[in-house]
Order: structure tokens, then C-alpha cells, then sequence
């Protein structure tokens, strides 16, 4: 277990804190029910779990799921078929992802060709007139 885990709760300002991120940011996860801190007034207490969820969703956010995505494999892990479907949903989602990422990389590389050739036409051209002049 993390020394962190080891608090009963957190508030909101230690884990913007840690996390580097805004209260907008904890309380937009909050309003989409992906995580649900505890209220003491108008205090909201995050517990250790919270916690992990919130680091599992900035990750996944990191890795480009969207806020859908993220939900679908979180609310898995307490649904049949639980962490097994749950790990094989989010290697299906990182194999998705990846080849997204992969045809953006051959796009990419593919416009930085046209943009090679667009230039040395241009290099071209303008030598011509300079010659020509």
C-alpha cells in the first residue's frame, strides 16, 4: 500500500496539490460520477479510493480516453466480469488507441513528404528566376 493511501481522507486542495490540476478539474469528474467524495457540509473528503480513481482517470486521460471510455472500463471493475474484463477491455482500448496513434504517425509523416516536396519546388522555382534574370 502507498504511504499516501494510508490517510483516511484527503481534501480536495491535496490532491490538486499533488496531482497538479485544478478544483474545476476534481469537480467536472465529480459531476460526471466518476468519482464521489464524501460531504461534510460543504467540505468534500476524498478517500483513498477516490484517490486511485482520480490518478486512473488523469492516466487515461493522458493515454487520450475519452471521459466515456473511462467510465466504461471503471464501471466495469465492479460489474461481471470484474477485473478480468475489465483488464481485457482496457488492452482492447490501448490497442485502439495505439492504432490510432499509428495512422496519425503514417499522416504525419505522409504531410511532412508534401511539405519536403512543396519546398524544394520552391527552391526550385525561385533559382529558375534568378537565372532568368
Amino acid at each position: 500500500m502507498n504511504k499516501l493511501d494510508t490517510k483516511e481522507y484527503y481534501t480536495i486542495t491535496e490532491l490538486t496539490r499533488e496531482f497538479d490540476i485544478s478544483t474545476r478539474t476534481i469537480r467536472f469528474y465529480e459531476d460526471e460520477g466518476l468519482i464521489k467524495p464524501v460531504r461534510r457540509g460543504r467540505t468534500r473528503l476524498f478517500r483513498p479510493s477516490d484517490r486511485r480513481l482520480l490518478k486512473f482517470i488523469l492516466r487515461g486521460k493522458r493515454l487520450g480516453f475519452s471521459i466515456a471510455e473511462i467510465r466504461e472500463i471503471k464501471d466495469m471493475y465492479k460489474e461481471t466480469p470484474g477485473e478480468e474484463g475489465q483488464l481485457r477491455l482496457l488492452m482492447k482500448k490501448v490497442q485502439e488507441r495505439r492504432e490510432e496513434l499509428e495512422q496519425k504517425r503514417r499522416d504525419i509523416e505522409e504531410t511532412l513528404g508534401e511539405l519536403d516536396q512543396v519546398d524544394e519546388a520552391c527552391l526550385t522555382r525561385l533559382a529558375e528566376l534568378r537565372v532568368g534574370s
